[in-house]
């Protein structure tokens, strides 16, 4: 049976996550509050809940840890500060991110837009070949809730990016790396369809 693990900054519910991924085909999912036993898992998901340092000082000790079952080939899912976390830095905070991937975390122009960003958006899918968006429509309508953006300095990781005045990268992949800046829990048929394919990758991996 495919096990997920959710890891838990402490800064929120994160059972809407959780009660998603099991309407989606889950059959084992736990709320992890460190990641000693990570090796025992199929997948994890950094939710999107809580902010940059407070959750940075939440995965710090947990790092080396993440960063071996990320090399180790685990799928990993970061959804909106989850997929944050995982550049180099963040307008957001002080502290230095998971540098896993290369880049920053911009906040969304002010003067151009209302901030937090709260809403539907369409995905335009820039990536031919992605594992996480397969058999989504090009234009499919997603729910973001976020007044940050990612900024990667290696723009092939980005699968699909939406406009809010600004382009911003919604969805990235590169290897066992995902990320979304919306919250495919919240966007109905369309983040259903990215939950099953997420716990497709991780069923793949045992």
């Amino acid at each position: 049976m495919t096990k997920i693990a959710i890891f838990d900054y402490g800064a929120g519910n994160l059972f809407s996550l959780k009660a998603a991924l099991e309407r989606n085909g889950a059959q084992h999912v736990f709320i992890i509050h460190d990641m000693k036993n990570l090796d025992k898992f199929d997948g994890l998901i950094l939710p999107g809940v809580g902010n940059f340092d407070p959750a940075m000082k939440s995965v710090e000790p947990n790092k080396e840890l993440l960063i071996d079952s990320i090399e180790d080939s685990m799928p990993m899912l970061g959804i909106c500060l989850g997929m944050e976390m995982l550049f180099d830095k963040s307008e957001e905070g002080m502290l230095e991110g998971l540098k896993i991937l290369d880049g920053d975390v911009l906040m969304l122009p002010e003067k151009k837009v209302k901030i937090p960003h709260i809403g539907w958006n369409n995905l335009e899918i820039s990536k031919k070949e992605t594992k996480l968006l397969e058999g989504i429509r090009n234009s499919s309508w997603v729910y973001f809730v976020h007044s940050y953006y990612v900024s990667p300095k290696i723009k092939s990781i980005v699968a699909a990016k939406s406009e809010y005045d600004i382009v911003i990268p919604a969805v990235i992949e590169k290897d066992n790396i995902f990320g979304t800046q919306f919250h495919p829990e919240k966007s109905g048929n369309i983040g259903a369809t990215i939950i099953r394919n997420f716990l497709g990758v991780c069923a793949k991996r045992k």
